[in-house]
């Protein structure tokens, strides 16, 4: 019977969680969380928690129309956390508004609200922003933001208090195999069994996966947030996403702001080691790559439309990893080779933004074998083995991949 059923979750980051609260409250059966670190000591913790519900496909504008729906709805469930209805502004520069343009039916045949605001109307709506007259803002109004802290410690504790087993510092290692499906999990101190078993790991997925003889299309690039000190003067902003400028920017707790941007010329990280953590990135001996010199480069590229700025006085940091597809869509259902296991990854800036959504659809495909949404779009499946193998064998730079923000 369902309800007998062990499922295991690998990785307890924004995704993982998410999941195993959705089954939890289905009452799908035991639960188990492993996580290699603490509970979101990867990717959740160093994410910009902003979401927006703009996207490049149909699939996307659905799924993000039900998380943002779940964000709304889980402020007045989970103690502790409250989504910031502030609304998000994607900044486009003329060429990306092309392209971005053609969206714009699609949004309206999908529900998506939106509105196309000039420069001059932007800097009337939020006199703090100054955009150069060539930019064009798409506001989304149900966008907003999550603190990730606090997002993260009032779901575990809901996780727990509805009976999810969290194994903090406890890696799986390998998988159990048995006629060919899922049987189970192995990590450092004992085998497991299961009936269902779920990776959440994203820049880990394809060290983990090799245990199995399985690759998925999924890259990394390297990723820096940062946070001002308390302002003195509060700003009016809405959440801001700056495709031309390689990064983002949102108000953060406690009156200050919170910054990040990705660097262009720079290549892919190749996570080879299940054992590689997140503060390792740090290590970089490469010159243009140091805190100081990318502290820097924050302010020079969001100077232009931002002026105030260049006054701000940095109080913290964090490094981290976007995990991407190579058609840019994320990578979440069902691995079609081995039966009982599946998978939630390649969420590019998104990871996030998509979570609620990202936990319920997995759920369902556990308990259910189908979705609440259509995901063709996001099945593992759709990539042949020599288009995978094609793609892993290639380095890309930051600035040639898809821009998917949040």
């Amino acid at each position: 019977m369902l309800n007998k059923r062990t499922i295991i979750i690998i990785g307890a980051g924004v995704t993982g969680l998410s999941t195993a609260y959705r089954l939890a409250k289905k009452g799908a059966g035991k639960i188990i969380v492993f996580d290699k670190g603490k509970t979101g000591d990867g990717s959740s913790s160093r994410a910009a928690g902003i979401i927006t519900g703009l996207l490049w496909s149909k699939t996307g504008i659905e799924a993000r129309k039900v998380a943002l729906r779940l964000f709304r709805e889980l402020s007045s469930e989970l103690n502790g956390y409250s989504f910031q209805d502030v609304g998000t502004l994607n900044l486009l520069d003329r060429q990306a508004w092309e392209q971005r343009k053609l969206l714009l039916l699609l949004y309206e045949q999908c529900g998506a609200p939106f509105e196309i605001l000039t420069a001059k109307e932007m800097r009337t709506r939020w006199p703090d922003l100054c955009p150069s007259g060539e930019l064009v803002g798409l506001f989304d109004p149900l966008g907003g933001y999550s603190e990730p802290e606090d997002y993260l410690a009032a779901l575990k504790i809901a996780c727990i208090k509805l009976g999810v087993d969290i194994r903090e510092e406890e890696p799986v290692r390998d998988f159990v195999l048995r006629s060919g499906s899922i049987a189970g999990v192995m990590t450092d101190r004992e085998l497991i069994e299961a009936d269902t078993v779920i990776s959440t790991v994203y820049g880990w997925t394809n060290v983990l996966f090799s245990r199995l003889g399985l690759k998925l299309p999924v890259k990394t690039v390297v990723h820096q947030r940062y946070v001002t000190e308390p302002l003195h003067h509060p700003v009016s902003i809405p959440c801001v996403n700056a495709d031309p400028f390689y990064g983002y920017c949102r108000h953060a707790a406690g009156g200050r702001l919170l910054f990040g941007i990705e660097t262009a010329d720079r290549e892919e990280w190749r996570v080879s080691d299940m054992d590689f953590h997140l503060d390792d990135l740090l290590s970089s001996t490469d010159p243009r790559y140091k805190e100081a010199v990318l502290r820097e480069k924050v302010k020079q590229n969001f100077s232009s439309y931002f002026p105030p700025i260049k006054s701000l006085r940095w109080e913290s940091s964090k490094t981290g990893l976007l995990t991407f597809s190579m058609d840019g869509e994320p990578i979440l259902g069902p691995i079609a080779e081995i039966p009982g296991l599946f998978v939630g990854v390649a969420f590019h800036s998104g990871g996030f933004a998509y979570n609620p959504v990202s936990g319920l659809l997995l759920a369902e495909l556990v308990t259910e074998g189908k979705t609440s949404v259509n995901i063709d779009a996001f099945s593992p499946s759709r990539f042949s083995n020599e288009q995978i193998e094609k793609y892993l064998a290639q380095t890309v730079q930051q600035k040639n991949v898809a821009k998917r923000r949040h």
